[in-house]
């Protein structure tokens, strides 16, 4: 007698480092953002306090223009996530509600649609015409945004979320670089920030590229040669004011 083999059932564990799980685009996208946010607290409250101790070495001063840079750099962050975020959150919203009411309108016209991009990705008519009810039948206004507009209803963005998200990613960013430049001494503050500031960079080029799932060695380097070249010029243009007296 044939032995008919049996259907070998997925081991989820083998696919646990896969992205599969619900929402997980969306949580990508924050931990990028913050990640972003943490950089360019880094670099820019870097350029500033470096920029202030090249023109003096009174402590003061450095920790006015570090504060701030940070406090100004968060608001701005915050301010800038929150209006690309309401933006982004508003068109979501009115795409939601303008599905809704197609689908209250004209319900046959939405189903046959619905059943079209089924074809067009590849399905038989029969078949995409038999997915479409089902998913009508059970949620119609959330297959039309999976398939149409790539959203869901509870996926949309929440600007205070990110604006806040933002802010704090670049207070926590901008904290390792006043840190540096105040604590050590007098002497060895430059070399010391530069050496922090371009560890921390490193850090978080790595891992935003594993984040995104990318090599690493290359969006690292850009990275800290920029935040390099910032830290520099800074510093050469603060040492500059300081020698010719102008602070």
């Amino acid at each position: 007698m044939t032995t008919v083999p049996q259907p070998t059932v997925p081991d989820p564990s083998q696919h646990a480092d896969e992205p599969h799980s619900p929402g997980i685009a969306g949580k990508l996208n924050w931990l990028r953002a913050g990640v972003l946010g943490a950089n360019d607290g880094i670099v820019s409250v870097a350029a500033i306090v470096v920029g202030v101790a090249g023109a003096t070495t009174a402590s003061a001063p450095i920790l006015t223009a570090g504060l701030a840079g940070l406090v100004g750099g968060a608001i701005s962050m915050a301010l800038g996530e929150y209006v690309s975020v309401s933006s982004q959150s508003d068109s979501q919203r009115a795409l939601i509600e303008k599905e809704r009411r197609e689908l209250l309108e004209q319900p046959e016209e939405e189903l046959a649609e619905l059943a079209d991009m089924y074809e067009g990705k590849g399905l038989s008519p029969a078949t995409a015409k038999q997915v479409a009810l089902e998913l009508t039948e059970r949620d119609a206004l959330a297959a039309h945004l999976e398939v149409e507009l790539h959203i869901t209803e509870t996926e949309v963005a929440s600007p205070w979320h990110a604006a806040i998200a933002s802010a704090i990613a670049f207070v926590i960013g901008a904290v390792l670089p006043l840190a540096a430049i105040l604590l050590p001494p007098e002497n060895a503050r430059i070399p010391v920030t530069f050496v922090v500031v371009l560890l921390a960079l490193a850090g978080t080029g790595l891992t935003s590229a594993r984040i995104g799932g990318n090599p690493a060695v290359r969006p690292t380097l850009r990275i800290v040669i920029g935040g390099a070249l910032a830290l520099a010029a800074t510093f050469a243009i603060g040492t500059a004011l300081g020698v010719s007296g102008v602070m």
